[in-house]
Protein backbone atom coordinates (compact mmCIF):
# COMPACT_ATOMS: atom_id res chain seq x y z
CA UNK A 1 0.00 0.00 0.00
CA UNK A 2 1.44 3.21 -1.35
CA UNK A 3 0.34 7.26 -0.69
CA UNK A 4 1.43 10.32 -2.01
CA UNK A 5 0.79 14.30 -1.19
CA UNK A 6 1.21 16.61 -3.79
CA UNK A 7 -0.19 20.28 -3.96
CA UNK A 8 -3.45 21.09 -5.91
CA UNK A 9 -1.09 23.10 -7.94
CA UNK A 10 1.21 20.60 -8.88
CA UNK A 11 0.46 17.74 -11.73
CA UNK A 12 -0.78 15.07 -9.95
CA UNK A 13 1.47 11.49 -10.68
CA UNK A 14 0.01 9.60 -13.24
CA UNK A 15 -2.33 6.39 -12.56
CA UNK A 16 -1.21 2.79 -11.86
CA UNK A 17 -3.68 0.70 -13.56
CA UNK A 18 -2.66 -2.06 -11.22
CA UNK A 19 -4.07 -0.17 -8.03
CA UNK A 20 -7.59 1.60 -6.57
CA UNK A 21 -7.09 4.40 -5.96
CA UNK A 22 -9.08 7.13 -3.61
CA UNK A 23 -8.86 10.53 -3.61
CA UNK A 24 -9.51 12.83 -0.28
CA UNK A 25 -9.19 16.47 0.04
CA UNK A 26 -7.64 17.81 3.42
CA UNK A 27 -6.19 21.14 4.24
CA UNK A 28 -5.77 21.62 0.07
CA UNK A 29 -3.95 18.51 -0.13
CA UNK A 30 -4.74 15.78 -3.00
CA UNK A 31 -4.00 12.41 -1.04
CA UNK A 32 -3.95 9.67 -3.03
CA UNK A 33 -4.41 5.87 -1.60
CA UNK A 34 -2.82 2.85 -3.65
CA UNK A 35 -3.57 -0.61 -2.95
CA UNK A 36 -0.43 -2.45 -4.64
CA UNK A 37 -1.66 -6.06 -5.94
CA UNK A 38 1.74 -7.34 -5.53
CA UNK A 39 2.17 -6.25 -1.81
CA UNK A 40 -0.97 -7.10 -1.16
CA UNK A 41 -0.52 -10.73 -2.34
CA UNK A 42 2.79 -11.09 -0.59
CA UNK A 43 1.12 -10.62 2.72
CA UNK A 44 -1.56 -12.49 1.98
CA UNK A 45 0.64 -15.52 1.12
CA UNK A 46 3.08 -14.69 4.41
CA UNK A 47 -0.24 -14.84 6.86
CA UNK A 48 -1.27 -18.07 5.33
CA UNK A 49 1.83 -19.41 5.76
CA UNK A 50 2.26 -18.07 9.62
CA UNK A 51 -1.53 -19.76 9.97
CA UNK A 52 -0.18 -23.35 8.08
CA UNK A 53 2.84 -23.36 10.40
CA UNK A 54 0.75 -22.61 13.40
CA UNK A 55 -1.75 -25.79 12.91
CA UNK A 56 1.52 -27.83 12.08
CA UNK A 57 2.97 -26.82 15.17
CA UNK A 58 -0.18 -27.73 16.96
CA UNK A 59 -0.49 -31.14 15.58
CA UNK A 60 3.53 -32.15 16.36
CA UNK A 61 2.59 -31.00 19.79
CA UNK A 62 -0.46 -33.06 20.12
CA UNK A 63 1.25 -36.32 18.01
CA UNK A 64 4.43 -35.88 20.21
CA UNK A 65 3.33 -33.83 23.49
CA UNK A 66 3.49 -37.15 25.59
CA UNK A 67 6.67 -37.73 24.46
CA UNK A 68 8.73 -34.59 25.01
CA UNK A 69 6.34 -34.68 28.54
CA UNK A 70 8.34 -38.01 29.24
CA UNK A 71 11.97 -36.06 28.21
CA UNK A 72 11.17 -32.92 30.56
CA UNK A 73 10.93 -36.13 33.07
CA UNK A 74 14.05 -37.21 32.19
CA UNK A 75 15.30 -34.14 31.94
CA UNK A 76 14.85 -33.09 35.56
CA UNK A 77 15.54 -36.56 37.03
CA UNK A 78 19.03 -35.90 34.92
CA UNK A 79 19.26 -32.35 36.55
CA UNK A 80 18.62 -33.83 40.11
CA UNK A 81 21.65 -35.56 40.05
CA UNK A 82 23.97 -33.48 38.82
CA UNK A 83 24.98 -32.47 42.51
CA UNK A 84 25.88 -35.85 43.32
CA UNK A 85 27.91 -36.51 40.10
CA UNK A 86 29.68 -33.21 40.07
CA UNK A 87 30.61 -34.58 43.73
CA UNK A 88 31.71 -38.09 42.67
CA UNK A 89 33.46 -37.02 39.52
CA UNK A 90 35.62 -34.43 41.83
CA UNK A 91 36.72 -37.59 43.61
CA UNK A 92 38.39 -39.29 40.55
CA UNK A 93 34.71 -41.50 38.62
CA UNK A 94 34.16 -40.58 35.34
CA UNK A 95 31.26 -39.33 33.97
CA UNK A 96 29.70 -42.52 32.80
CA UNK A 97 30.38 -44.16 35.97
CA UNK A 98 29.71 -41.58 38.51
CA UNK A 99 26.27 -40.97 36.64
CA UNK A 100 25.29 -44.59 36.78
CA UNK A 101 25.83 -44.50 40.36
CA UNK A 102 23.66 -41.42 41.57
CA UNK A 103 20.75 -43.12 39.34
CA UNK A 104 20.60 -46.43 40.17
CA UNK A 105 21.29 -45.74 43.58
CA UNK A 106 18.06 -43.22 43.21
CA UNK A 107 16.09 -45.87 41.41
CA UNK A 108 16.94 -48.03 43.62
CA UNK A 109 15.81 -45.84 47.08
CA UNK A 110 12.57 -45.28 45.04
CA UNK A 111 12.03 -48.78 44.20
CA UNK A 112 12.62 -49.92 48.02
CA UNK A 113 9.98 -47.14 49.44
CA UNK A 114 7.53 -48.64 46.48
CA UNK A 115 7.91 -51.96 47.89
CA UNK A 116 7.47 -51.52 51.45
CA UNK A 117 4.57 -48.88 51.30
CA UNK A 118 3.06 -49.49 47.36
CA UNK A 119 0.31 -51.97 48.49
CA UNK A 120 -0.82 -50.00 51.79
CA UNK A 121 -0.80 -46.59 49.53
CA UNK A 122 -3.09 -48.47 47.08
CA UNK A 123 -5.42 -49.89 49.91
CA UNK A 124 -5.82 -47.04 51.53
CA UNK A 125 -6.72 -44.91 48.68
CA UNK A 126 -9.06 -47.52 47.07
CA UNK A 127 -10.68 -47.19 50.96
CA UNK A 128 -10.81 -43.35 50.80
CA UNK A 129 -12.17 -43.29 47.34
CA UNK A 130 -14.87 -45.94 48.57
CA UNK A 131 -15.67 -43.78 51.19
CA UNK A 132 -16.09 -40.24 49.29
CA UNK A 133 -19.93 -40.57 49.42
CA UNK A 134 -20.46 -40.70 53.02
CA UNK A 135 -17.37 -38.16 53.78
CA UNK A 136 -20.01 -35.91 51.04
CA UNK A 137 -22.92 -36.52 52.63
CA UNK A 138 -21.46 -36.08 55.98
CA UNK A 139 -20.49 -32.48 54.79
CA UNK A 140 -23.53 -31.89 53.29
CA UNK A 141 -25.63 -32.74 56.19
CA UNK A 142 -22.92 -30.22 58.47
CA UNK A 143 -23.87 -27.45 55.91
CA UNK A 144 -27.57 -27.84 56.72
CA UNK A 145 -28.00 -27.97 60.63
CA UNK A 146 -25.01 -24.80 60.64
CA UNK A 147 -26.39 -22.95 58.03
CA UNK A 148 -29.69 -23.79 57.36
CA UNK A 149 -29.13 -24.56 53.86
CA UNK A 150 -31.44 -27.69 52.45
CA UNK A 151 -28.87 -29.21 50.06
CA UNK A 152 -29.84 -32.68 48.65
CA UNK A 153 -26.71 -34.78 49.09
CA UNK A 154 -27.84 -37.53 46.37
CA UNK A 155 -28.46 -34.02 43.64
CA UNK A 156 -24.91 -32.92 44.57
CA UNK A 157 -23.16 -36.08 44.11
CA UNK A 158 -25.13 -36.70 40.89
CA UNK A 159 -23.95 -33.77 39.45
CA UNK A 160 -20.42 -34.02 40.59
CA UNK A 161 -20.65 -37.86 38.95
CA UNK A 162 -20.10 -39.71 42.60
CA UNK A 163 -22.81 -41.77 41.87
CA UNK A 164 -21.90 -45.80 43.21
CA UNK A 165 -21.65 -47.27 39.61
CA UNK A 166 -18.52 -44.65 39.15
CA UNK A 167 -17.31 -44.69 42.58
CA UNK A 168 -16.98 -48.42 42.14
CA UNK A 169 -14.96 -48.25 39.09
CA UNK A 170 -12.40 -45.82 40.59
CA UNK A 171 -11.71 -48.14 43.12
CA UNK A 172 -11.46 -51.50 40.95
CA UNK A 173 -9.07 -48.85 39.22
CA UNK A 174 -7.33 -48.15 41.79
CA UNK A 175 -7.11 -51.81 43.58
CA UNK A 176 -5.35 -53.08 40.81
CA UNK A 177 -2.42 -50.75 41.76
CA UNK A 178 -0.18 -48.57 39.68
CA UNK A 179 -1.13 -50.22 36.27
CA UNK A 180 -4.82 -48.95 36.66
CA UNK A 181 -4.29 -45.83 38.03
CA UNK A 182 -1.88 -45.13 34.87
CA UNK A 183 -3.14 -47.70 32.33
CA UNK A 184 -1.99 -50.83 31.14
CA UNK A 185 1.15 -52.66 32.11
CA UNK A 186 3.18 -52.39 28.16
CA UNK A 187 2.32 -48.86 28.42
CA UNK A 188 3.55 -47.79 31.87
CA UNK A 189 6.71 -50.07 31.61
CA UNK A 190 7.45 -48.28 28.03
CA UNK A 191 7.26 -44.77 29.83
CA UNK A 192 9.08 -45.68 32.54
CA UNK A 193 11.91 -47.00 30.31
CA UNK A 194 11.58 -44.15 28.22
CA UNK A 195 12.51 -41.60 31.14
CA UNK A 196 15.06 -43.74 32.39
CA UNK A 197 17.16 -44.04 29.38
CA UNK A 198 16.54 -40.27 28.75
CA UNK A 199 17.47 -39.33 31.99
CA UNK A 200 20.32 -41.81 32.12
CA UNK A 201 21.84 -40.54 28.74
CA UNK A 202 21.38 -36.58 29.59
CA UNK A 203 23.22 -37.31 33.29
CA UNK A 204 25.85 -39.16 31.89
CA UNK A 205 26.50 -38.01 28.08
CA UNK A 206 24.78 -34.16 28.81
CA UNK A 207 27.99 -32.15 28.99
CA UNK A 208 28.72 -34.01 25.13
CA UNK A 209 25.33 -33.10 23.66
CA UNK A 210 25.63 -29.72 25.05
CA UNK A 211 29.35 -29.42 22.92
CA UNK A 212 27.38 -30.95 19.83
CA UNK A 213 24.59 -28.51 20.04
CA UNK A 214 27.32 -25.48 20.72
CA UNK A 215 29.22 -26.27 17.31
CA UNK A 216 26.63 -25.74 15.42
CA UNK A 217 26.55 -22.43 16.68
CA UNK A 218 29.04 -18.69 15.90
CA UNK A 219 31.67 -18.32 18.89
CA UNK A 220 29.30 -15.68 20.66
CA UNK A 221 26.23 -18.22 20.74
CA UNK A 222 28.24 -20.82 21.89
CA UNK A 223 29.06 -18.77 24.86
CA UNK A 224 25.24 -17.64 26.13
CA UNK A 225 24.41 -21.24 25.17
CA UNK A 226 26.77 -22.53 27.69
CA UNK A 227 25.98 -20.25 30.28
CA UNK A 228 21.76 -21.04 29.62
CA UNK A 229 22.60 -24.54 29.89
CA UNK A 230 24.97 -24.02 33.34
CA UNK A 231 23.00 -21.68 35.13
CA UNK A 232 19.48 -24.13 34.28
CA UNK A 233 21.85 -27.24 35.21
CA UNK A 234 22.87 -25.74 38.33
CA UNK A 235 20.28 -23.53 39.90
CA UNK A 236 17.31 -25.78 38.77
CA UNK A 237 18.78 -29.18 40.06
CA UNK A 238 19.49 -27.54 43.37
CA UNK A 239 16.07 -26.19 43.20
CA UNK A 240 14.41 -29.80 42.62
CA UNK A 241 17.04 -31.75 45.37
CA UNK A 242 15.68 -29.51 47.64
CA UNK A 243 11.84 -29.72 46.89
CA UNK A 244 12.34 -32.89 46.63
CA UNK A 245 14.05 -33.55 50.19
CA UNK A 246 11.51 -30.85 51.86
CA UNK A 247 8.72 -32.96 50.27
CA UNK A 248 10.08 -35.95 51.98
CA UNK A 249 10.78 -34.67 55.28
CA UNK A 250 7.09 -32.84 55.41
CA UNK A 251 5.99 -36.37 54.47
CA UNK A 252 7.69 -38.58 56.66
CA UNK A 253 6.56 -36.42 59.82
CA UNK A 254 2.92 -35.90 58.70
CA UNK A 255 2.66 -39.37 57.97
CA UNK A 256 4.53 -40.33 61.59
CA UNK A 257 1.61 -37.92 63.18
CA UNK A 258 -0.94 -39.09 61.44
CA UNK A 259 -0.49 -43.01 62.22
CA UNK A 260 -0.05 -42.32 65.97
CA UNK A 261 -2.94 -40.50 66.16
CA UNK A 262 -5.01 -42.56 64.34
CA UNK A 263 -5.89 -40.46 61.01
CA UNK A 264 -7.43 -42.96 58.55
CA UNK A 265 -5.70 -43.01 55.35
CA UNK A 266 -2.58 -41.50 56.76
CA UNK A 267 0.10 -42.59 54.22
CA UNK A 268 -1.53 -41.00 50.87
CA UNK A 269 -3.02 -38.02 53.23
CA UNK A 270 0.94 -37.80 54.10
CA UNK A 271 2.26 -37.90 50.87
CA UNK A 272 -0.62 -35.21 49.75
CA UNK A 273 0.64 -32.92 52.13
CA UNK A 274 4.14 -33.15 50.82
CA UNK A 275 4.25 -32.73 47.67
CA UNK A 276 1.37 -30.03 47.87
CA UNK A 277 3.20 -28.18 50.65
CA UNK A 278 6.32 -27.85 48.14
CA UNK A 279 4.91 -28.15 44.97
CA UNK A 280 2.02 -25.48 45.22
CA UNK A 281 3.22 -22.07 46.47
CA UNK A 282 1.14 -19.88 48.91
CA UNK A 283 -2.09 -22.01 49.26
CA UNK A 284 0.11 -25.38 49.35
CA UNK A 285 0.31 -26.27 53.26
CA UNK A 286 -3.46 -25.29 53.49
CA UNK A 287 -4.73 -27.50 50.66
CA UNK A 288 -2.67 -30.40 51.98
CA UNK A 289 -4.21 -30.37 55.39
CA UNK A 290 -7.75 -30.23 53.66
CA UNK A 291 -8.51 -33.83 52.82
CA UNK A 292 -7.03 -35.40 56.59
CA UNK A 293 -9.02 -32.72 58.30
CA UNK A 294 -12.56 -33.71 56.40
CA UNK A 295 -11.67 -37.05 57.10
CA UNK A 296 -11.47 -36.53 60.50
CA UNK A 297 -13.69 -33.50 61.75
CA UNK A 298 -17.09 -35.05 61.55
CA UNK A 299 -16.18 -37.99 63.74
CA UNK A 300 -13.68 -35.88 66.36
CA UNK A 301 -13.26 -32.71 65.39
CA UNK A 302 -10.31 -32.35 68.24
CA UNK A 303 -8.46 -34.50 65.90
CA UNK A 304 -9.17 -32.66 62.95
CA UNK A 305 -7.89 -29.38 65.52
CA UNK A 306 -4.72 -31.41 66.31
CA UNK A 307 -4.21 -31.83 62.57
CA UNK A 308 -3.95 -27.46 61.98
CA UNK A 309 -1.69 -27.33 64.59
CA UNK A 310 0.92 -29.81 63.84
CA UNK A 311 0.84 -28.38 60.08
CA UNK A 312 1.31 -24.57 61.63
CA UNK A 313 3.50 -25.44 63.92
CA UNK A 314 5.59 -27.59 60.82
CA UNK A 315 6.06 -25.24 58.70
CA UNK A 316 7.29 -22.62 61.40
CA UNK A 317 9.50 -25.45 61.50
CA UNK A 318 10.23 -26.17 57.96
CA UNK A 319 10.39 -22.15 57.67
CA UNK A 320 13.23 -21.61 60.11
CA UNK A 321 14.88 -24.64 60.39
CA UNK A 322 14.67 -26.76 57.56
CA UNK A 323 14.38 -24.73 54.79
CA UNK A 324 17.35 -22.79 55.06
CA UNK A 325 19.57 -25.01 55.60
CA UNK A 326 18.55 -27.05 52.47
CA UNK A 327 17.72 -24.35 50.21
CA UNK A 328 20.93 -22.09 51.42
CA UNK A 329 22.43 -22.76 47.47
CA UNK A 330 19.19 -22.67 45.73
CA UNK A 331 17.31 -19.77 43.58
CA UNK A 332 14.12 -19.04 44.48
CA UNK A 333 10.94 -18.35 42.46
CA UNK A 334 8.60 -15.76 43.03
CA UNK A 335 5.44 -17.20 44.38
CA UNK A 336 3.12 -15.37 41.95
CA UNK A 337 5.66 -17.13 38.98
CA UNK A 338 5.41 -20.25 40.85
CA UNK A 339 1.27 -20.49 41.17
CA UNK A 340 0.93 -19.53 37.52
CA UNK A 341 3.47 -22.48 36.55
CA UNK A 342 1.55 -24.85 38.52
CA UNK A 343 -1.77 -23.83 36.49
CA UNK A 344 -0.12 -24.22 33.34
CA UNK A 345 1.51 -26.94 33.63
CA UNK A 346 -1.51 -28.84 34.97
CA UNK A 347 -3.77 -27.79 32.13
CA UNK A 348 -1.17 -28.94 29.65
CA UNK A 349 -0.04 -32.56 31.39
CA UNK A 350 -2.46 -32.77 34.40
CA UNK A 351 -1.32 -33.46 37.65
CA UNK A 352 1.93 -34.35 36.72
CA UNK A 353 2.74 -31.36 34.71
CA UNK A 354 1.51 -29.14 37.97
CA UNK A 355 4.46 -30.88 39.32
CA UNK A 356 6.95 -30.51 36.84
CA UNK A 357 6.00 -26.60 36.09
CA UNK A 358 7.32 -24.81 38.46
CA UNK A 359 10.93 -26.56 37.72
CA UNK A 360 10.63 -25.19 34.41
CA UNK A 361 9.94 -22.19 35.63
CA UNK A 362 13.04 -22.00 37.91
CA UNK A 363 15.31 -22.81 34.80
CA UNK A 364 13.00 -19.93 33.14
CA UNK A 365 13.63 -17.37 36.03
CA UNK A 366 17.52 -18.38 36.58
CA UNK A 367 17.97 -17.64 32.80
CA UNK A 368 16.18 -14.50 33.35
CA UNK A 369 17.93 -13.14 36.18
CA UNK A 370 21.33 -13.95 34.46
CA UNK A 371 20.53 -11.67 31.39
CA UNK A 372 18.41 -8.86 32.60
CA UNK A 373 18.74 -5.94 34.23
CA UNK A 374 17.48 -4.12 36.97
CA UNK A 375 17.03 -0.65 38.27
CA UNK A 376 16.67 0.79 41.27
CA UNK A 377 13.43 2.38 42.76
CA UNK A 378 13.18 5.89 42.28
CA UNK A 379 12.63 8.10 45.44
CA UNK A 380 8.51 8.13 45.04
CA UNK A 381 7.79 4.46 44.61
CA UNK A 382 10.05 4.03 48.05
CA UNK A 383 8.32 6.91 49.75
CA UNK A 384 5.29 5.25 48.68
CA UNK A 385 6.14 1.88 49.94
CA UNK A 386 7.48 3.28 53.10
CA UNK A 387 4.04 4.82 54.16
CA UNK A 388 1.96 2.08 53.25
CA UNK A 389 4.44 0.55 55.99
CA UNK A 390 3.65 2.95 58.32
CA UNK A 391 -0.08 2.88 57.51
CA UNK A 392 -0.28 -0.64 58.67
CA UNK A 393 2.20 -0.33 61.22
CA UNK A 394 -0.83 2.24 62.91
CA UNK A 395 -3.41 0.24 62.29
CA UNK A 396 -1.50 -2.97 64.15
CA UNK A 397 -1.18 -0.92 67.38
Amino acid sequence: MTASVTDENDVPPPSVPSSVAVPAQNNGLDVNVRFDRRSVRRTGVGLMALVAALLLALWLFSVVGHFLFLVMLAWLFAISLELGIRALTRRGLSRGAAAATMGLSAVLAVSLVAAVFGQLFFVQVTEFVRGVPALSTSLIDWVNARLGASLDASTISSSLNLSPAQIASWAGSLSEGVTGVVGSLAAVLFDLVTVLVFGFYFAGDGPDLFRTVASWMPPRGQQVFLTVSEIAIAKTGGYVVSKILLAALSAVFHGIFFAVIGVPYWLPFALFVGITAQFVPIVGTYLGVTLPVLATVFTSPWLALAIVVFAAVYQQIENYVFTPRISKRTMDVNPGIALAAVFVGAAIWGPLGAVIGIPLAAAGVSILDTYSRRYELITDIQQTDQSDRVAVTNADA
